[in-house]
């Protein structure tokens, strides 16, 4: 184990134990003696303050080596879904005309209707069929679906 990493352990604990002892030491030698006959604000801002920056300047002179990860792969959905698989409504749906909320809405389906998606879509809104006719036609989020056999 290095030593950055002996310092890094724990949070930092190491290099402020560190950073206590070498404000203790420059503290006793630095200050008058009367300042630490007995507890004070002052001598508890001057340790704290020491400990606090002398700390910080160890983690900072000895930083750790960052070990680059792996480039994630990226995986696209399918640019087509499985037309005709019935989705669940898991609460009230705007149906749009288009993709996006900027689009018109053109019905709100309740909760728990089932909507079947025609395969296209378009990032998280799809095309889906809704109602008894099947010319029935909207846009709707996906982020709003649930399969029908969840439960």
């Amino acid at each position: 184990m290095t030593l950055a990493e002996t310092l890094h352990a724990g949070h930092g604990a190491p290099a402020y134990g560190l950073a206590l002892v070498l404000t203790l030491v420059l503290a006793a030698g630095l200050t008058p003696r009367h300042w630490w006959r007995r507890p004070t604000a002052r001598g508890a801002a001057l340790l704290g303050g020491g400990t606090w920056a002398f700390g910080a300047l160890l983690l900072a002179a000895l930083p750790l080596a960052t070990i680059d990860p792996a480039p994630a792969a990226v995986v696209q959905a399918p640019r087509t879904l499985a037309a005709g698989q019935p989705y669940r409504v898991h609460r009230d749906l705007n149906v749009r005309a288009q993709a996006g909320v900027g689009a018109a809405r053109v019905t709100v389906i309740a909760a728990g209707a089932i909507v079947t998606p025609t395969g296209e879509r378009d990032g998280d809104w799809w095309l889906v069929r809704y109602g008894a006719q099947p010319q029935r036609l909207g846009w709707a989020s996906s982020l709003w679906l649930r399969q029908a056999t969840e439960p």
